[in-house]
């Protein structure tokens, strides 16, 4: 019977340290959390990746697919999901946007990019993701009026003091009816 008890006992014990690892590991670091921030300091954030990503995506200043790059990291991984496909290197995405730009961007008339809301959360000091729906509206090489546009989540990440998008997803817009 002690044999019994004794073995009980360790399982007992052998499950009380699991439950205090788990409870360890998933609580969260407060020394680096958003929580840490002020309303202010969270709002400052989200208006520096705010004003980055419009002046971006401003189609009147030179060269676009630079400006547009220039969102992202200058090396490292930078994972890119769109129109179905999975991209995970700056050289890739460069080529990708490039290639938008050469096939569709280029034929574009008078394009400007328009967002709509914006919605930035905060996740850490050097964190945070980006969710806002954009359009840009265009006249084609016909004159006949035409939109693309759709929705953006971006994984930002500050870098050497400069905000940059790590992961992203765009979702195109596809009329109904």
């Amino acid at each position: 019977m002690p044999r019994l008890e004794f073995a009980a006992a360790r399982v007992r014990l052998a499950c009380a340290a699991v439950a205090i690892v788990a409870f360890a590991a998933c609580r969260p670091a407060t020394s680096s959390t958003a929580s840490t921030l002020s309303a202010a300091e969270r709002e400052a954030i989200a208006d520096t990746i705010r004003a980055r990503i419009t002046t971006a995506a401003n189609l009147s200043a030179g060269d676009v697919v630079a400006s547009l790059m220039s969102l992202y990291p200058d090396t490292g991984r930078v994972i890119s999901a769109s129109s179905g496909r999975v991209t995970t290197t700056r050289d890739t995405l460069s080529l990708d946007i490039a290639a938008f730009w050469q096939n569709i961007g280029q034929n574009m008339r008078q394009p400007r990019w328009e967002w709509g809301p914006m919605y930035i959360d905060v996740l850490a000091p050097d964190a945070a993701v980006l969710t806002a729906t954009y359009r840009i509206p265009h006249t084609t090489p016909q004159g006949n009026p035409h939109t693309v546009g759709g929705a953006w989540t971006a994984v930002f990440q500050r870098r050497g003091g400069k905000w940059v998008i790590i992961q992203e997803h765009l979702s195109d817009f596809i009329p109904i009816g």
